[in-house]
């Protein structure tokens, strides 16, 4: 589990083929990896990855054909910046939502409009997610948790305060950008659990 509120950015050093799926390399220096152990789970840019390597400042996870098919993992190449988060821990403050790192969909940045110190940025998301999506309910893009503010057709509009824009890799963004989708666990689990209406 994660918060959704990205402590470094990383960089992939290198994309390696591994009999049909991947490993990344990735360095982060900003990255407090001292107690991180092989095994651990490492969200990179909201998916929750497996760390199976560790040297010198940065990590190594392998990324199936499953996650390179269904995120923007499959997209990735050397010399890109990514968020980062370190698993949940018991003694992690809860500033963000519940984060699983189970990627739901890829979304696509329509547009990002100046709002004061702040920016509106508005992503259209496959039909299936937005039954998820609530209006000042949570939501996270390439893992950063983020409060929904506006829900129109098949898009969505976020605020990003300054400090987001510059901890992570949404500064980045342009009209077309693709990123990864993770509706609120709860708007999920509660259709599981509610009798069909059929």
């Amino acid at each position: 589990m994660f918060t959704g509120i990205i402590l470094a950015l990383g960089r992939i050093d290198s994309v390696q083929e591994r009999g049909g799926d991947r490993r990344l390399i990735i360095s982060a220096p900003d990255l407090d990896l001292a107690n991180a152990g092989l095994g651990d789970s490492i969200a990179v840019n909201g998916v929750c990855l497996t760390a199976v390597e560790f040297s010198g400042n940065g990590f190594a996870a392998d990324v199936s054909r499953e996650t390179l098919d269904l995120t923007t993992l499959g997209d990735i190449g050397a010399g890109q910046s990514v968020n980062l988060e370190p698993a949940l821990t018991l003694q992690t403050p809860l500033g963000g939502h519940l984060v699983s790192g189970h990627v739901d969909g890829v979304g696509e940045l329509v547009s990002r409009t100046p709002e004061a110190r702040s920016e509106r940025l508005v992503f259209r998301l496959p039909a299936d997610l937005l039954r998820y999506v609530a209006k000042k309910g949570s939501i996270t893009i390439d893992g950063t948790s983020l409060t929904v503010n506006e829900i129109q057709a098949d898009q969505c509009g976020v605020n990003i305060v300054p400090h987001t824009l510059e901890r992570t890799i949404m500064s980045q963004y342009q009209a077309g950008s693709r990123v990864n989708v993770e509706v609120d666990l709860v708007a999920r689990y509660l259709e599981r659990l509610l009798p069909s209406s059929a």
